[in-house]
């Protein structure tokens, strides 16, 4: 994989259309996963610290509105699609990341909507999920444009740390890859064990707590007076 990116990276450096091409795969990623935004971003972020082409500015806004925009329009994919067709999914991590995201969705918006920015899968789980649960777009792209910043610095943090270390442009944008993979299971992972705690501590107090019993309604008693109740 990385043979073939990193010719067309070093390729692309030099050209203004390392913009373009960088717009389209962030955008793209929002709404398609298999899309390689981040190893894309890292090494063409890592080739311009250690080269000066391109511009490390524009680089991080170029890539901050494109994954805004493929967020958006994988929110909108959610709204016109709604929320029981999205859980419907054949495939079991799909439709899981589906059902975790609608559960925490009207609870911790920003949160999860932040957090998945950084999840290839969780991102469009989370927002096309936004729009099937019909949360107000404008609240949705308020914090969206945060997250598309937020990951765009983080990704070009990662470029940099390796390229002031790796001083060559092929090797850093290499390493850059590996590490931006390595953040995004790691992430992955953390999420997802902190999922599964919630949920055994939540079934664990269900069991706990015992069923109150409906007490039985108690009979009139005759007071005895010694007459015969009569019918």
């Amino acid at each position: 994989m990385f043979d073939q990116i990193t010719p067309l990276v070093v390729e692309l450096a030099a050209s203004p259309l390392v913009y373009v091409v960088l717009f389209a795969l962030c955008l793209v990623d929002g709404f398609f996963p298999p899309v390689p935004s981040e190893a894309a971003l890292v090494a063409i972020a890592a080739i311009a610290a250690t080269s000066g082409q391109p511009v490390l500015a524009v680089v991080l806004v170029a890539a901050a509105l494109g994954a805004i925009a493929g967020d958006s329009i994988a929110y909108w994919i959610g709204r016109r699609i709604g929320f029981a067709r999205l859980a419907r999914s054949k495939r079991p991590r799909i439709a899981a990341a589906f059902a975790f995201a609608e559960r925490q969705m009207q609870r911790r918006s920003a949160s999860l909507i932040l957090t998945g920015r950084f999840i290839p899968v969780g991102r469009v789980a989370v927002n096309t999920t936004a729009g099937a649960t019909r949360l107000s777009y404008r609240r949705f792209l308020a914090i969206s444009a945060i997250a598309g910043l937020a990951w765009s610095a983080v990704s070009i943090g990662i470029a940099l740390a390796a390229s002031s270390v790796l001083h060559e442009p092929i090797v850093a944008a290499l390493v850059s890859m590996v590490v931006a993979a390595g953040l995004g299971i790691a992430v992955d992972r953390v999420l997802g064990t902190i999922s599964r705690r919630r949920e055994a501590r939540a079934t664990a107090t269900a069991t706990a707590t015992p069923a109150t019993a409906t007490a039985p309604t108690p009979e009139p008693c005759l007071a005895r007076t010694g007459e015969t109740a009569r019918p």
